[in-house]
């Protein structure tokens, strides 16, 4: 009988390695018989990097509510006046208590040289159309007769333009004093009798 010597095996290292990390993944399990029911399909994935993402669903906001109070009543470029709780105009009562003397002052003396402005222009406007309609001739004219021939009388002596305006001056001057002082002296006294009695009561409503 003759032995034959048993073959030598060899690995050889040059074969590539196969990874089990890298190793397909096994298929799933066939299904069976009883279950043939389609399955459901899925939701795509999201792409991966840079691309594009689907529209996420708006999410939901309550509804804003609706304004209140007088403003959501009233109409559009229109102002509804104040009225009380049963539908009157409201109304507020004032005092008052004090003048300030200075500021009295102030006014009544541009009030009074207002006046006497317009007094001296009244005046000239007048003595124009007196002597247009030539009123002042015709006395100029009746003094004379009344005087004599040889009477040297002469109206425009006294009425002439620029004595006018002089004494037209003079009295818009007296009238300036004499309302700046009344005003002041009015209120003081006003002041005076509304620290004793309170004051004047003034009763203001909206329209």
């Amino acid at each position: 009988m003759k032995l034959v010597p048993a073959a030598s095996t060899t690995v050889r290292d040059d074969l590539p390695r196969v990874d089990s990390a890298a190793r397909p993944a096994t298929s799933a399990p066939a299904p069976s018989f009883g279950s043939l029911a389609p399955a459901a399909p899925s939701a795509p994935a999201a792409p991966s990097g840079g691309g594009a993402t689907a529209p996420s669903a708006p999410a939901s906001q309550p509804p804003a509510a609706p304004p209140s109070g007088p403003s959501a009543q009233a109409s559009p470029g229109a102002i509804a006046p104040a009225r009380d709780a049963a539908g009157a105009p409201r109304t507020v009562k004032l005092t008052v208590a004090r003048i300030d003397p200075w500021s009295a002052l102030k006014l009544s003396f541009l009030l009074s040289v207002a006046l006497g402005i317009a007094l001296v222009v009244a005046t000239v406007i007048l003595w124009q159309v007196l002597n247009g309609m030539g009123v002042f001739d015709d006395l100029n004219g009746l003094l004379r007769g009344v005087g004599g021939v040889k009477s040297q009388f002469d109206l425009y002596d006294y009425v002439g333009l620029g004595k006018v305006i002089s004494f037209a001056t003079l009295v818009a001057v007296f009238n300036v004093l004499t309302i700046m002082a009344l005003t002041t002296l009015v209120t003081v006294l006003y002041n005076i009798a509304g620290s004793l009695v309170g004051g004047l009561n003034v009763t203001l409503a909206d329209e």
